[in-house]
């Protein structure tokens, strides 16, 4: 099994959302940023520096979310979503297409990558 984080970035009430590439698996998919947990990483230290590689940004973890699991036709992932507040940086998308801050009630409006669903499920379900 595969260990991934996500971020869940909160700023002024509206969570920031991803579209991974053209030459991503799952292209054109939404998603929270995040990536894979590299061996003797722990989990919070993964989703910082993901978040800095990726999308530029330095975030604070607020909280860490019920991880999700996903079996996609070639393997299976634990998807482990943290919520986090921006704390410098500035937006500069690496590897997805393109990026969005959206409200939590217009998260349905969204194609999602199948593991993200059930978080997006999850964050509805909260008074964010």
């Amino acid at each position: 099994m595969l260990i991934v984080t996500c971020a869940i970035i909160i700023r002024h009430g509206k969570i920031l959302i991803c579209q991974r590439s053209n030459t991503m698996d799952l292209p054109l998919k939404w998603e929270f940023p995040g990536g894979k947990v590299e061996p003797g990483e722990d989990e919070e230290a993964t989703i910082v520096r993901e978040i800095r590689e990726e999308l530029h940004l330095d975030i604070e973890v607020v909280k860490r979310l019920e991880p999700v699991e996903h079996d996609y036709p070639t393997f299976r992932i634990q998807l482990v979503p943290f919520i986090a507040n921006v704390v410098g940086g500035k937006l500069l998308l690496e590897e997805h297409a393109d990026a969005k801050w959206v409200a939590v009630v217009d998260l349905d409006q969204y194609d999602w990558a199948p593991a993200d669903v059930p978080i997006v499920e999850q964050l509805k379900a909260v008074d964010m």
